[in-house]
């Protein structure tokens, strides 16, 4: 299953700008309280185009990480979309439309792949390719190519373009998200040493972000390439962590231990 990365200026400050806005509305993403984070930007996203976009990222990550919350994630995205004007943040806008099909087909709350598929279509016709956002739109890209097309050979290559333009941008959150599935895909081919320093990766650098809610995904990946008894210690502390944050992402459960 996969995870999330999410827009410009929130994604970018991590908490550690001068920006308290940013910083506040990071700490709580970062805890999974994504509905009280879009409502510190309800008020700038009534007339902010870019904002707007933000907020509706919140809200689709929500839905990826909880499978709740799909009503709201649509308003706001409708809200994003009437505001955006300008070809980058139209794109960002298509981004998170297809992001949010992705994560109900995913799911299996409806098959909504096609409107995905467009959606990023779209995105990546409006998006230059030296835009901030272009390593977001690689790496969901790289998302549907797995998970919804079976497709390891394309989602590798939309990973690696991901990981390459996180990378030149200094965005860590998306690094770890990348370093995750590339190590996925590894792993998915034995390649047991790539897959562990992928995931050990991904790993340290939510340590270092303090990227709460992505802890216990991430050490639920590491497990599986680790040997006995150490899988069995990541996977424990994966579960302390997804029952601390009240059972999100509700995806991981079935991979953790029974409590």
């Amino acid at each position: 299953m996969a995870e999330s990365a999410m827009s410009r200026s929130v994604r970018l400050d991590h908490g550690e700008g001068e920006d308290p806005l940013a910083r506040a509305v990071w700490r709580l993403r970062s805890r999974g309280c994504w509905e009280d984070a879009a409502a510190l930007l309800s008020a700038d996203a009534a007339q902010d185009a870019e904002v707007a976009v933000e907020r509706a990222a919140l809200l689709v990550e929500r839905c990826l990480f909880t499978a709740a919350g799909w009503a709201d994630a649509e308003d706001a995205l409708r809200n994003a979309e009437a505001l955006a004007v300008a070809d980058e943040v139209r794109g960002a806008a298509a981004c998170a439309r297809g992001h949010l099909a992705y994560a109900s087909t995913v799911l299996g709350v409806r098959d909504r792949a096609d409107e995905a598929r467009a959606a990023l279509g779209r995105a990546a016709a409006l998006l230059p390719p030296t835009a901030p956002g272009r390593a977001l739109l690689d790496f969901r890209r790289g998302l549907v190519a797995e998970h919804l097309a079976d497709n390891p050979q394309a989602a590798r290559a939309a990973y690696r373009r991901a990981h390459a333009g996180a990378t030149a941008h200094n965005n860590a959150l998306l690094c770890s998200f990348t370093w995750r599935h590339l190590a996925g895909l590894a792993l998915r081919e034995g390649e047991l040493t790539e897959a562990r320093h992928g995931f050990a990766e991904s790993l340290r650098l939510r340590e270092e972000l303090g990227y709460l809610v992505g802890m216990a995904p991430a050490l639920a990946a590491l497990a599986d390439a680790e040997p006995e008894p150490e899988a069995s210690r990541l996977r424990a502390e994966a579960q302390r962590l997804f029952r601390l944050l009240g059972g999100v992402p509700t995806w991981l459960e079935s991979q953790l231990p029974a409590a």
